[in-house]
């Protein structure tokens, strides 16, 4: 009989992902273990993803697993995936994707961001929120927040920040949608690349049977197109989630529309611009979207990213 050992981090959210897969596996008579672990980027909360490095802080734990043959697959949100993963390691499924949108979430049902009058305080550790928070509420004040969604709904509680800024998937997934008081629109707040999907990682040296067997129970096509044009987006900027990129596709008739950019940190100039493609060209497309912004204002803002980060 056939076992899947799935490396997963040890979040309640992870563990919910990382469920979700075991549960279709075994649907097609596959068995599986799952081997949980803590990883970088969970056990350090007091300081920022861009000062840690934000080269595999979620995933280098989870890849050793892979390499040793410890674990056959990793599950992972599809957003903190590096753009160029280590050599030896490949992405094989993508589920399929929840509603992309960032949410707010807060005790008080009534918080109005566009009261100017109120000093409301938004929780979040993303860069990118942070940057597109500036740009359309100036007024509001960014808190940083790092943590498991339990452990930064316990810090609002004692108030640390009157409201959370959270991707709506982890809110659905980890059943807190009645605390949403706004879902904030895709076309301004982009979601960074690959939010709301679940990634599967594994090593180069996993049986190609084992992977096919893998990849046919767990990959969704139209995720998979979606993902390679938004990560082939962000590897072109070199970027990760220590940088504030986005990249949104949607694929309709054949044809994949992406959308991408870039933001300042102090969020007072937005680069975005969207292309249409086949979607037998999805990555082609992202290269041609991140070369574009790059020659086009990105690179001079994506080194003054990195020095303000460096200081």
């Amino acid at each position: 009989m056939t076992i899947i050992r799935i490396g997963s981090r040890k979040s309640r959210l992870a563990m919910w992902q990382t469920e979700t897969v075991a549960a279709r596996l075994q649907q097609h008579g596959i068995e599986t273990t799952i081997c949980s672990m803590e990883t970088t980027g969970d056990r350090i909360l007091d300081t920022t993803i861009a000062k840690i490095g934000s080269k595999g802080v979620f995933t280098e734990e989870l890849e050793i697993q892979l390499a040793g043959g410890l674990t056959d697959i990793a599950v992972h949100s599809a957003k903190d995936m590096q753009s160029n993963l280590p050599a030896g390691f490949g992405l094989i499924a993508f589920t399929e994707r929840e509603r992309v949108n960032d949410v707010l979430i807060s005790l008080d049902p009534g918080l109005d961001l566009e009261d100017s009058s109120r000093k409301i305080r938004i929780g979040t550790s993303s860069v990118r929120r942070i940057a597109l928070l500036k740009h359309y509420y100036p007024h509001l004040k960014t808190v940083e927040m790092r943590g498991n969604l339990q452990t930064r709904i316990e810090k609002m509680k004692k108030g640390a920040c009157d409201a959370l800024m959270l991707a709506y998937a982890g809110v659905k997934r980890m059943e807190y949608q009645d605390m949403i008081v706004k879902i904030f629109p895709e076309a301004d707040f982009i979601p960074p690349v690959g939010q709301g999907c679940i990634a599967v990682e594994a090593s180069d040296n996993l049986p190609e049977d084992k992977k096919k067997m893998i990849r046919d129970c767990l990959n969704n096509r139209e995720s998979e197109i979606c993902l390679l044009a938004e990560r082939a987006f962000l590897k072109k900027l070199e970027g990760g989630c220590s940088i504030p990129a986005f990249a949104l596709a949607i694929l309709a008739d054949g044809q994949v529309t992406l959308t991408g950019g870039l933001a300042s940190l102090d969020g007072r100039k937005i680069l975005k611009k969207c292309l249409t493609g086949p979607e037998v060209s999805a990555e082609k497309l992202g290269e041609e979207l991140g070369n574009s912004i790059l020659e086009n204002g990105g690179r001079e803002m994506l080194a003054e990213i990195r020095r303000s980060q460096a200081r």
